[in-house]
Parts: structure tokens; sequence; C-alpha cells
């Protein structure tokens, strides 16, 4: 995993929950965890990932999302299996 993955992914698990992640580079994370994503309605996008299946909503006036968006992403990376601490020990 890159730096910048480990970064992001870092952002995302973090306590308290950051606000200023970008749409882009949770995109390119998920890319490289090995997921796919396709558009679905309007902003949503279906991610699949590790045989789970969830939404996101691309955000809105920015690329930044805000806390409840994390926080929703936090937990479905945590049911497909993703955890910082498989990853910061490579």
């Amino acid at each position: 995993m890159s730096h910048k993955h480990l970064k992001v992914l870092q952002a995302i698990f973090h306590d308290p929950i950051n606000a200023n992640i970008q749409w882009r580079e949770v995109e390119s994370l998920l890319h490289h965890l090995g997921a796919t994503i396709e558009p679905s309605h309007g902003a949503r996008f279906r991610i699949v990932l590790n045989q789970r299946e969830f939404f996101l909503h691309h955000p809105h006036h920015s690329n930044e999302f805000n806390k409840p968006e994390i926080k929703y992403l936090r937990e479905c990376l945590a049911a497909a299996g993703v955890s910082l601490s498989s990853y910061e020990a490579r």
C-alpha cells in the first residue's frame, strides 16, 4: 500500500472523525483495495468490496466528505474486512 493510500485510510479511521477527506482520494483507495465502483442513480455510486455492497454519495458543492459520510464509509470498510491495523503492520 502506498503512503498516500495509508494516509487516507488513517484519516478515515481517525478519532475524532476528520471531515476534509477528498472524494478522489477515497475513490483511489477503494480501487487499490480491489473495489468496483459503478455509477448508480444521480450522485450515488455502487461499491462492491470483498463481496460486500454499499453505496456512497459523491459530495455536493465540494469534493470533501462530511462527518456522517466518513462514519458510514468507516462502517462499510470494517464490514468488508478492511481495518487500519491490518495495513499499518505491513
